[in-house]
């Protein structure tokens, strides 16, 4: 992507910071509901409608929990991924938004 290149996503670095576990998949109207648990130690890398990367697949929080987070996965994204053929139990890789972790580490060198 260039610099003058309209932005419509994520910031994704493709680094893998922990991995989670998909506890549950409900289906609703239109979406596909995962919930995924994570380390507890990465907690203040996640708000709610704040991006997360699932096995590189660039997603919004909803739904923020004690280290449980969950996602509304839509049909097109169901389709083009392997999102599809997860099922509950499945180990999956976690990148936290690349700004979280700058504003965190800004914020602990800043005391």
């Amino acid at each position: 992507m260039k610099a003058s290149d309209r932005f419509g996503g994520h910031f994704v670095l493709g680094h893998v910071d922990g991995v989670g576990k998909v506890k549950g998949i409900v289906i609703h109207e239109g979406s596909v509901e995962f919930e995924i648990t994570y380390p507890k130690k990465f907690a203040n890398l996640l708000i709610e409608k704040g991006s997360v990367t699932i096995d590189g697949i660039s997603l919004t929080v909803c739904d923020l929990k004690a280290n449980q987070f969950s996602l509304f996965i839509i049909p097109h994204t169901i389709k083009e991924t392997h999102l599809g053929k997860v099922k509950v139990g499945d180990p999956v890789n976690l990148e936290f938004d690349v700004l979280g972790k700058y504003i965190l580490k800004q914020s602990r060198t800043a005391k």
